[in-house]
């Protein structure tokens, strides 16, 4: 499993990536080996507000549809316009090809919610 140390995670299997004033959000190498094939990714339009906790899209795969959950509240500013053609991104390149929006935090301080790495992969392993 591979679970970039720079990075923050949901309990929902959410990765977000700081960038600035922006966090780019899509799921863990974990979760998309739990789903399977990748058939479809179903992702919000820019300008829409996400909030923390809540779905904000889903992806479909072979075996189950599985809802996306917001690990933080914000507008959604981009959108990875690629996942809609080839959602197998999500399988082949879950940390880099496969993100899946980019958000501006409308509070930032929910960052401070998500886990480590290290905590991550250790709820994991629990699971």
């Amino acid at each position: 499993m591979n679970t970039p140390k720079e990075l923050r995670y949901s309990e929902e299997h959410e990765w977000i990536k700081t960038e600035g004033e922006q966090v780019r959000i899509g799921i863990t190498d974990f979760a998309q080996s739990e789903l399977g094939d990748i058939v479809f990714v179903e992702l919000p339009e820019v300008g829409d507000e996400i909030t923390a906790d809540e779905p904000f899209g889903s992806v479909e795969s072979v075996k189950t549809v599985s809802e996306l959950y917001a690990p933080i509240s914000g507008k959604v500013v981009a959108v990875n316009e690629d996942l809609s053609d080839s959602p197998e991104f999500v399988n082949e390149s879950p940390y880099e090809k496969a993100w899946m929006i980019l958000v501006e935090p409308s509070n930032a301080g929910e960052l401070d919610n998500l886990m480590s790495a290290e905590q991550y992969e250790e709820m994991v392993k629990e699971d």
